[in-house]
């Protein structure tokens, strides 16, 4: 039977259904949904034709009221929209539910870049015994963040799950109920969730997807690759930032921290209890039944913490003995079983997930400072008195060659107490649940040796003496940062202690790059090169003094921080950088959307594998040439220094706070830290977290992030008639046209007509008219140089979910514009109307939820 163009199952699975579904749900009988239901065509009519006609946003509201409503009243009118949001919202949740569903349809579950895949071309070029070679040593970890990308409440995430299994059994009385459900389930949080709450919501996806879809890759490659062998290394895991991560959050405490990780201990060994209890139905033989039913005991009493309780090894040497009888005794009877039990304790431990501390360099310096003050109060010679008066070389000796502990001192400070509370909270967390608990330290805005330093003596004289059972991991962020980094990291490798330190934890190093913060301070081009070249010179650094430097890759759902096509990336990185493991942040948006099911996680899990171990098979992905390094080299600093300036534009700021929904980020709800860094009321651009930025820009469907500054730096080669030396750059390098091909979304997903009325502004027009000039010059160029007709016309599918998603949030988006235009204009009046500005920033913050999830990976 021959297998359909990729396309036509799109719109054969997705499409076409998504029209019936939605059929449904407008004939379902609610009693404000009738009229709703009758309108909703009508305006989004009135929206395409006068967008068509270049009318502005407020002009077709007005427009399909005087044509439609005439007899409504303005309240009335208002009601109408508010119903219109609400109503988007769920069409949007139902088109993720029926793309969710199709998912394994559509994409080629054993096709290319999946596991089976790599195997039978290992095996065809005679490279099995490689392929097995690098998974010995090879590793992919995915940290999932609570950063607030993820607007669907934790309900609606269930009705999603839900209607995607009722959707693949075209199941229609339970797809019925489900879109009943849906109608009536609140989208809008009253309240921010608590840090711990974030963790609930995330450890949900441990115990529904991940538990289930690492274990069927580990099985897979174990089975298919080992030939049935165990494997000495567990290839996945997974950290956790959530009750970890402190940057910004002042809401994370030690006893938030050591309550998640208790709750990820409890929720990994309900699930063995699950298996044990299956293999107590199946495994009936005499000698064997006893010993499932003391395992299953034991293992409850692990989770009550009773004395009687088993650890993960014994629980592991248990289940191995076990399979050993049943291979001697009863004919191998549901060993794969047993094994695949085994194979889950190698894979989560008792720990599920590592949990990662996360803290800015300068409030560790505060920290550090109010910890070594205290001490000096106390008579507490670690640190000599004069230590803040040396140079930065005498005390970063001293913190090398630190000796002691604080002891029982009754600190005062609350920045000393948290430090402390912290690291001891690591300590206690690695005693209960296994060291691979928590186990990682990362400084973010590193910017000196110093920061790590400071951190390496804290951790030592509090909690880890002369055994320090924790990675410390700096993160660059910043342009000026990631060209710091390599003497940083030399600085750290040629330090006799830190080199001890380093060698008890096996040579090994992991370096953070922050995509995220250096698009915003960058742009897209530098930020993507500058970490690229980052990462070359630290990897011959690393290699220089024979260590294995890992990179942990900070990266959003959308090209302008660092998302896209994530596995292409990969497979993108020449033998310049070093390579044994992948480690990237999943967040928000990308976990439901990438990773939310049990297909689309496994799917996108062996991508990433299979991307990191092709890019080592693959003899052909040479490194870059030096003149196409010269070419990169002078499109990023071209691309640079024209996002620097427009940075830099008077009207910058003042455009984001009162043209975008950037103080709106904030009413939301959707995250439990602040959205922005510092306490000052005026906006700063360096307190701007790069998820409110980038989403800002997203929401004006002007997505500047990902694209200003690439169509004039290919400017500046087509005016120099050297275009064929970027075409050569494009043909040669993977990475750059990955890099192209990622911006080619974020140009996709712009839509101009909608702010084009902004170009009238006396204000802002000018600035208006400066982005849109370059979205014109990006988009000419980009098309001119892949030769395609039409953006991500190589990717027809994509582009085809952009394409309705964006249709169906088209009146979305200009109900959104119409509430800003009514605030500027209520603003404006002599006497402020707080009861109408009330209701419009209403109107834009409600608005915000449907445009993002649309997107999936916007913010």
């Amino acid at each position: 039977m021959s297998v359909k163009p990729k396309l036509t199952r799109f719109n054969q699975q997705v499409l076409q259904k998504y029209q019936v579904y939605n059929g449904i749900f407008m004939n379902l009988p609610f009693d404000t949904l009738s009229k709703t239901v009758a309108l909703l065509p009508l305006f989004y009519e009135t929206c395409k034709k006068g967008f068509d006609r270049g009318d502005d946003p407020t002009t077709i509201v007005e427009t399909f009221f005087t044509k439609y409503q005439a007899r409504r009243n303005k309240k009335s009118q208002i009601n109408l929209l508010f119903r219109f949001i609400q109503y988007i919202e769920r069409q949007v949740v139902l088109f993720d539910a029926v793309e969710d569903a199709a998912f394994p349809v559509v994409n080629n579950m054993e096709g290319l870049g999946t596991l089976r895949n790599l195997k039978e071309n290992a095996e065809a070029e005679n490279k099995k015994q490689l392929l097995q070679e690098y998974l010995k040593n090879f590793k992919v970890r995915i940290v999932l963040t609570a950063h607030p990308t993820q607007f669907y409440p934790g309900a609606v995430l269930g009705i999603i799950t839900d209607l995607a299994k009722a959707v693949e059994k075209d199941d229609l009385q339970e797809i019925n109920e489900l879109l009943a459900q849906l109608g009536k389930t609140p989208f809008f949080k009253d309240k921010k969730p608590t840090p711990y709450d974030e963790a609930k919501n995330l450890i949900w996806y441990l115990k529904n997807v991940f538990y289930h879809s690492f274990g069927n890759i580990y099985d897979y490659a174990q089975q298919n690759i080992f030939d049935d062998q165990e494997i000495e290394n567990p290839i996945l895991n997974i950290g956790f930032w959530p009750g970890g991560d402190r940057d910004g959050n002042p809401f994370v405490t030690p006893e938030i921290t050591k309550n998640v990780a208790k709750k990820l201990k409890e929720s990994v060994i309900k699930k063995y209890i699950r298996d044990v209890k299956y293999l107590r139905r199946r495994l009936t033989f005499k000698g064997i039944r006893e010993r499932i039913i003391d395992l299953n005991y034991r293992l409850v009493d692990s989770l009550l913490n009773k004395e009687n309780g088993v650890s993960v090894q014994e629980f592991a040497n248990e289940l191995r003995e076990i399979r050993t009888q049943l291979i001697e005794q009863h004919q191998s009877l549901y060993v794969d079983k047993v094994t695949s039990l085994i194979n889950r304790t190698t894979l989560f431990g008792y720990h599920f997930a590592s949990l990662d501390i996360r803290q800015d360099s300068r409030v560790h310096d505060a920290m550090f400072r109010a910890l070594v003050n205290e001490l000096k109060v106390n008579k507490n010679e670690i640190f000599p008195d004069n230590f803040f008066d040396l140079d930065e070389k005498a005390q970063v000796q001293i913190l090398s060659e630190v000796k002691g502990s604080i002891g029982n001192i009754d600190f005062k400070d609350e920045m000393a107490i948290n430090i402390i509370e912290t690291i001891k909270a690591m300590k206690t967390i690695q005693t209960l649940n296994g060291e691979a608990a928590c186990n990682r330290y990362i400084i973010s805005n590193n910017q000196t040796t110093l920061n790590v330093m400071q951190l390496f003596a804290m951790l030592k004289i509090v909690a880890f003496n002369d055994k320090l059972t924790a990675d410390i991991v700096p993160l660059f962020e910043t342009v000026p940062d990631l060209i710091a980094a390599p003497k940083v990291m030399e600085e750290l490798y040629t330090d006799p202690n830190y080199r001890a330190h380093l060698e008890a934890r096996g040579n090994k190093q992991t370096i953070m790059l922050g995509f995220s913060d250096g698009t915003k301070d960058g742009g897209y081009l530098m930020a993507n090169w500058g970490i690229f070249k980052a990462k070359e010179a630290m990897t011959e650094m690393s290699r220089k003094y024979d260590i294995d430097v890992v990179f942990f890759d900070g990266r959003g759902g959308p090209p302008a921080r660092g998302g896209g096509k994530t596995h292409q990336f990969y497979a993108s990185l020449g033998p310049t950088i070093e390579d044994k493991e992948i480690q990237l942040t999943i967040q928000g948006q990308t976990i439901s959307s990438n990773f939310g099911t049990l297909a689309s996680s496994q799917y996108n899990m062996e991508q990433l594998i299979s991307s990191g171990i092709s890019n080592r098979l693959n003899d052909k992905n040479l490194e870059m040439s030096s003149r196409n390094k010269q070419v990169m080299n002078n499109l990023a600093d071209i691309s640079y220094k024209t996002y620097v300036d427009f940075k830099s534009h008077p009207k910058f700021l003042d455009y984001l706070q009162h043209m975008s929904t950037l103080k709106y980020y904030a009413k939301t709800n959707i995250g439990s830290r602040p959205s922005k860094r510092g306490k000052s009321s005026a906006l700063v651009f360096s307190d701007l977290r790069a998820i409110p930025f980038v989403g800002s820009w997203s929401q004006l469907k002007q997505n500047v992030p990902g694209f200003f500054g690439v169509g004039t730096a290919l400017k500046f080669y087509e005016e120099n008639n050297d275009f064929d030396k970027v075409k050569q750059l494009y043909n040669e390098s993977k990475f750059f046209k990955t890099l192209i091909e990622n911006s080619m979304m974020s140009l996709t997903k712009s839509f101009f007509d909608l702010t084009k009325y902004m170009q009238d502004n006396d204000e802002f027009g000018e600035f208006w008219s400066l982005i849109h000039q370059e979205y014109q010059t990006s988009k000419r160029l980009i098309l001119k140089l892949t030769g395609y007709e039409t953006l991500m016309e190589n990717e027809p599918v994509g582009k085809a979910s952009i394409e309705v998603r964006e249709s169906i949030v088209l009146p979305l988006l200009t109900i959104q514009q119409y509430a800003l235009k009514k605030i500027k204009d209520l603003e404006k009046a002599d006497v402020k109307d707080e009861k109408q500005l009330e209701i419009f920033e209403k109107i834009v913050t409600r608005a915000m939820f449907g445009n993002i999830n649309a997107s999936r990976n916007s913010a």
